[in-house]
């Protein structure tokens, strides 16, 4: 615990969850007119360019004497985890909106401790059974809700499935590099990471048959402040605050004040966004956030 600060790590924390409800937001506009593939590249560029100063501030390095098993395993991850899930996670909150992928978000602690039951031999406790049961109720609450605004019924549950593909692709690339991180510096694993996510894309890129169309998304004026903001606020800003967050606090409890950031990605959708708000979505967040806190708790 800092001493001069006793609260730091928790305020850290909060703040996590603050700045990345945010970052959903401003990634939500920045939808409406830059690709998902797109965006997903340009995040992960500059918050990798970033992490390089940042690793040399903090005394880090960027090639450590490891096996070379443990690159690949990291890049796979990065590949997985970041590059794959969070363009899945862009197309999500294009179709559903931000209030909406804030209770699919909520999937996101069911998979992990679902990933690390059979792959880490973890336990799981009575209270993780029940959260995880009231998350998906209010998952399903929320696709069954009657679509607004030109959603269509097909969209809606796309969007949920593209959510829940997301949500699974970034838990299964942190469970499979969890005995790794246990042994190895955050910021070193994040960069490896982001830059073999920037990798991935870019043979996407190369690969996809309409990749001037996805290139000149990004050069549409009117998305430049969301895209560049979002992406500082969403990849870099909030990943410093949540490793703080880790290390002044126990990480049980900054996980759970990091699990806030749906209950906020919830309201700032309906006050800067207008988006709907009615009792079946209130319903659904309160029963997946309520669901996520025993969870992660455990």
């Amino acid at each position: 615990m800092n001493t001069a600060f006793p609260y730091l790590g928790q305020t850290l924390a909060m703040a996590t969850a603050v700045i990345w409800a945010l970052a959903v937001i401003l990634f939500k506009k920045s939808g409406e007119t830059v690709h998902p593939i797109a965006l997903n590249l340009f995040k992960n560029s500059l918050a990798a360019v970033l992490f390089l100063p940042t690793l040399w501030l903090f005394g880090e390095t960027l090639f450590r004497r490891v096996p070379p098993e443990e690159y690949l395993l990291l890049m796979a991850s990065g590949a997985l985890g970041i590059g794959i899930s969070d363009t899945l996670f862009f197309m999500a909150l294009n179709r559903l909106g931000a209030g909406l992928i804030a209770i699919v978000d909520c999937l996101y602690s069911p998979f992990v401790i679902s990933l690390a039951l059979v792959f880490l031999s973890e336990r799981v406790t009575t209270p993780q059974i029940l959260g995880t049961s009231m998350i998906i109720f209010g998952v399903l609450l929320a696709g069954v809700e009657k679509p607004k605004h030109g959603l269509t019924r097909r969209d809606l549950w796309l969007g949920i499935l593209f959510g829940a593909l997301a949500l699974g692709g970034t838990a299964v690339g942190i469970v499979m590099i969890k005995r790794l991180l246990e042994r190895s510096p955050l910021l070193w694993v994040t960069e490896i990471r982001l830059m073999a996510s920037v990798v991935v894309l870019l043979m996407v890129l190369l690969l996809h048959p309409g990749q001037r169309t996805i290139l000149r998304s990004l050069l549409v004026t009117r998305g430049w402040g969301y895209t560049l903001s979002g992406s500082f606020v969403g990849a870099y800003l909030s990943m410093v605050f949540w490793l703080g967050g880790m290390k002044y606090s126990q990480a049980s409890i900054a996980s759970a004040l990091n699990q806030m950031s749906n209950i906020f990605v919830f309201v700032f959708a309906a006050l800067l966004l207008k988006e709907p708000v009615n009792l079946q979505r209130a319903t659904a967040i309160v029963l997946a956030v309520g669901g996520a806190l025993p969870v992660t708790l455990g």
